[in-house]
């Protein structure tokens, strides 16, 4: 009996064992999502006093819109509908081309829930929008301040992977995101190599979790799907805590697309405000967008011409 019992758990194993893994996505158990504080603050005008108003001068803060004075930072603090941000939510309602009124309305809201890079928005496009000669129109392409980028002898830039949480394996996001560096290199001078020692690379890629260390925590299951640092920091940050896939569909966000866009900030361009392009900030769940567009091409020529 014991040798029948060894055989057919032999058996099992060895089917086990042999039976291909397919690891396509993360799938999360149901988690509070970050933004559902805005669904309670529909209406709100200058003036008001409304509970969780202090969350949204954070996204505001956090995205580039908003930035209190040293004798005003208490305010950030308030459930205060003050003329800060009121301004500032006209100047987000403006850059995402809404009715500007200064009045958080369900529009507004809309837009702020859809997931998106944890970079800020350029707001100053002064210095960073120069015009085509061709048609006389403003670019929608960004910098970041100073035009931080890679030195002109540094055109073969080396990457490697390092998480704080395991989420997807180096064998299904290897191809990913050699894929996703293909697509700069194709429109660029920049080639890009897996470095064979960790400690050679320019540009670190993994996965973390809320607060890791680089003082840009993440917001859990939210708004917040990546960052990463302007030249020559070289960092690329997944939240961990989305639900991520290769194949993405209803909540899921693409592996693929965010790594495009973070590869952007990597090389030095901050967000377009064109809605098509790579670098647009935003990207609902359940999105496949992995395709260079004219303004992020003419974006990188123009940073490194």
């Amino acid at each position: 009996m014991a040798l029948k019992l060894s055989h057919v758990l032999a058996t099992f194993l060895l089917l086990f064992v042999i039976q291909p893994f397919e690891a396509q996505s993360r799938t999360l158990k149901p988690a509070a999502d970050s933004s559902n504080f805005l669904q309670n603050l529909e209406g709100s005008y200058k003036g008001q006093t409304v509970k969780g108003l202090r969350q949204l001068k954070r996204y505001l803060n956090a995205f580039g819109y908003l930035n209190y004075n040293n004798d005003a930072k208490d305010n950030m603090l308030t459930d205060n509908f003050d003329e800060l941000l009121e301004s500032a939510l006209k100047t987000y309602q403006k850059n995402y081309n809404l009715k500007v009124t200064g009045i958080l309305d369900s529009d507004t809201i809309k837009e702020m829930m859809i997931k998106r890079c944890g970079n800020p928005d350029i707001i100053d496009h002064s210095t960073s929008k120069p015009k085509s000669s061709k048609f006389h129109t403003v670019a929608d392409y960004t910098f970041f301040p100073g035009m931080p980028r890679w030195p002109s002898d540094k055109t073969n830039l080396l990457y490697t992977f390092r998480s704080g949480v395991e989420v997807v394996s180096l064998e299904e996001l290897r191809p990913i995101i050699q894929r996703a560096f293909q697509r700069w290199a194709d429109v660029s001078q920049f080639t890009f190599q897996e470095a064979t020692e960790a400690n050679q690379a320019n540009i670190v890629i993994g996965f973390y979790s809320k607060d890791h260390g680089d003082n840009y925590p993440f917001d859990g299951p939210g708004m917040v799907l990546a960052h990463a640092f302007s030249p020559t920091d070289g960092r690329f940050h997944y939240d961990a805590d989305e639900n991520w896939s290769s194949n993405p569909s209803g909540n899921q966000a693409d592996l693929e697309s965010v790594a495009v866009h973070e590869i952007g900030h990597l090389l030095g361009l901050g967000h377009s405000m064109d809605p098509n392009a790579i670098m647009f900030a935003e990207i609902p769940a359940g999105t496949v967008k992995r395709d260079l567009t004219q303004d992020d091409i003419d974006g990188i020529r123009a940073l490194y011409s």
